[in-house]
């Protein structure tokens, strides 16, 4: 079993996406039974909220359902899972300066998501919170792209 957690800031628009990209792609290659899949944000201030209305409509469009509500990353999902992956860079700091609190002793495996991204050149998802409608689009486009590649590398 492997086990994913997909991080950005608030943990309403890009890592709740990115996990149902994942869980999408996990379903169309009959693969669920593998994997836990969960997103966090660095931040609290959405906590309990369902994704961004805007996240949801635009990933619905593609046939793919966001359920989560938004947490907190804590202390112990560095020991709960295996693969830590983050939207930019101010999100991998964070999640590192993180592991090191909780010992550094983490398995984890942290790391940009665009790194698996095949497709596109990108060296971060953009957060889409205070843009229209494209960014969503474009956001959901890299997330395809990236969670693809996560896929063929765990699974393949």
């Amino acid at each position: 079993m492997k086990r994913v957690l997909f991080v950005c800031l608030g943990n309403i628009c890009r890592s709740p996406a990115a996990e149902g990209v994942f869980l999408h792609l996990l379903a169309q290659a009959g693969a669920t039974d593998r994997f836990v899949v969960d997103s966090a944000g660095t931040g609290g201030w959405h906590v309990g909220k369902a994704a961004d209305r805007r996240m949801r409509e635009a990933a619905s469009r593609r046939g793919i359902t966001l359920t989560s509500r938004a947490r907190q990353i804590d202390l112990g999902d560095f020991e709960r899972f295996d693969h830590i992956l983050t939207m930019d860079a101010s999100n991998l700091a964070h999640v590192q300066a993180l592991a090191q609190e909780a010992g550094g002793a983490s398995g984890a495996r942290i790391e940009p998501l665009v790194r698996y991204c095949s497709r596109f050149a990108a060296s971060e998802v953009p957060d889409p919170y205070y843009g229209g409608e494209a960014g969503f689009e474009h956001v959901l486009d890299l997330l395809e792209d990236a969670c693809t590649g996560l896929l063929q590398a765990l699974d393949g």
